[in-house]
């Protein structure tokens, strides 16, 4: 599988996320070398609380396979996801998950917990982690200063 590949369409969507106003995450899934679907995070722009990327990427999936059973889904996402996100992936069947850059606040592949190969679960993720770290952690800088996630300049004011 093409990791660069699609983590690179994952931060598409990070950087459309950011663009609109919301968190910069963005995720991808995958299913026998297929993009499936699509997601960012619209938390903001829908008030719904779990809008995040991996979620909305999950939902998309489902819609487009007609299943509820993701099982041979990887999905991409740009930061490590939360345990919400860790949860539905492990609900959906889905087999991996790939992630560009931790999340020491709130991530549970591993950051601050471990749900996705939990030993006491009797789901788990395959998961890797680091694919294209330096972009994303680039594209989470540039959001968090207030720049422009496209052009990494410091936005316009009036």
């Amino acid at each position: 599988m093409n990791y660069d590949f699609y983590m690179r369409a994952a931060l598409t969507e990070a950087r459309a996320a950011a663009e609109a106003g919301e968190r910069p995450d963005g995720a991808v899934a995958v299913v026998d070398e297929a993009l499936v679907a699509r997601g960012r995070e619209q938390v903001r722009s829908s008030g719904d609380p779990t809008a995040h990327a991996v979620v909305m990427t999950i939902r998309e999936a489902a819609r487009r396979l007609g299943t509820s059973s993701l099982s041979g889904l990887t999905v991409f996402c740009a930061i490590e996801p939360c345990a919400m996100c860790v949860g539905a992936l492990l609900e959906s069947d889905a087999d991996a998950l790939v992630f560009a850059v931790p999340d020491p606040m709130v991530g549970a592949a591993g950051s601050v917990v471990q749900l996705a190969t939990g030993d006491r679960l009797t789901r788990r993720l395959q998961v890797v982690s680091g694919i294209l770290q330096s972009d994303a952690t680039e594209l989470r800088l540039a959001y968090a200063d207030g720049r422009d996630a496209r052009s990494g300049a410091a936005p316009r004011r009036s």
